[in-house]
């Protein structure tokens, strides 16, 4: 198969399309959001899945759709309740433009999704791949998607460093129109698991017969190096045990430039060097690796916050350091 960007004849691209079809019909794995075409199902998990494992995503998927089941509830709901839903998830501003986005839905358009490409990208929070990805696979519209797993088997297959239009191109190129919403899937899919960014699992990739580099391209950029810090906080909890007791959390600014009104634990700067803390952990942020480090106290803080309820912690927008702090503390 030569290359030229693109496959050159319509039975190489039909040659490509049959081999990568046939291989996601056996092989794909079983996902949630792949039981139906439901738009606002395919929506959610798109946003969902922007820069989060999807191992990560499928119990905050389930849990979304138990609270939030259609757009209109979501539309409904309050902003907080949607940020508590959507805690542990991390980039908040995507819940927020789901949020403003199924307003628009309901309120200016009936309830009723846009079905093309066009009319997607007017919601907020969507861009040109998640509306390509939501009209393909709700509404079989003939639109190629381009993620970085897509572009990982573009540049692969064809063993150039394509950018930009030029892997737009390269994607349409290859798109089966007959199945657009599968195609894409597939492309996705076999970047995820099999054409991964280390170690490619070539000798059982269906492509590997149509493939210039079989997993040898050399990438252009190193990835950003990994910062590290240290970061302490107080685990104030008093009241009894269980569902009793209670937990200071503090809010975030409104104008905060990251997770502006989440909740989170206080921070502390001072050390205790005749104290343990009570629980350490690792958390990371893009290329910030963190030691977190936690001291417990029963004692009544100064520091000006909230007594919450353990009960009331799930309806509550905690960040996801919050809440991974307090399921290692045993208290959710």
């Amino acid at each position: 198969m030569s290359w030229d960007v693109q496959p050159t004849t319509s039975e190489a691209r039909n040659n490509f399309s049959r081999r990568l079809l046939a291989w996601y019909d056996l092989h794909r794995r079983d996902l949630p959001w792949r039981a139906n075409r439901d738009p606002y199902r395919v929506w959610l998990s798109e946003i969902m899945l922007q820069q989060t494992r999807v191992a990560a995503v499928i119990e905050h998927y389930h849990e979304f759709l138990r609270r939030f089941p259609t757009v209109k509830k979501l539309a409904a709901a309050r902003a907080s309740n949607v940020l508590a839903a959507w805690s542990g998830l991390g980039y908040y501003r995507r819940a927020r433009m789901m949020h403003s986005a199924a307003k628009v839905i309901v309120c200016e358009q009936g309830g009723k999704f846009p079905t093309t490409e066009e009319g997607l990208r007017e919601l907020p929070g969507i861009g040109r791949y998640t509306a390509a990805a939501i009209a393909s696979i709700a509404f079989e519209q003939p639109l190629a998607v381009v993620d970085g797993n897509v572009e990982r088997v573009l540049q692969r297959i064809s063993g150039e460093q394509l950018t930009g239009e030029k892997l737009w191109s390269a994607a349409t190129g290859l798109l089966d129109t007959t199945r657009p919403g599968d195609f894409n899937q597939a492309m996705m899919e076999l970047g995820a698991v099999v054409c991964t960014p280390r170690a490619p699992q070539c000798l059982i990739c269906p492509m590997m017969k149509l493939c210039a580099t079989r997993g040898e391209l050399k990438a252009t950029t190193s990835p950003a190096p990994q910062k590290k810090r240290e970061i302490h906080y107080s685990l104030h909890y008093r009241n009894g045990n269980g569902r009793n007791g209670r937990v200071l959390l503090v809010q975030r600014a409104l104008d905060a430039s990251l997770m502006p009104g989440m909740w989170e634990l206080p921070e502390r700067s001072a050390i205790e060097p005749t104290r343990k803390p009570h629980l350490s952990l690792r958390h990371s942020i893009t290329v910030t690796n963190y030691t977190v480090r936690v001291w417990r106290s029963a004692t009544l803080s100064r520091t000006v916050g909230t007594w919450t309820p353990v009960g009331r912690l799930k309806q509550v927008p905690l960040t996801g350091l919050a809440r991974k702090i307090l399921r290692a503390a045993d208290i959710i």
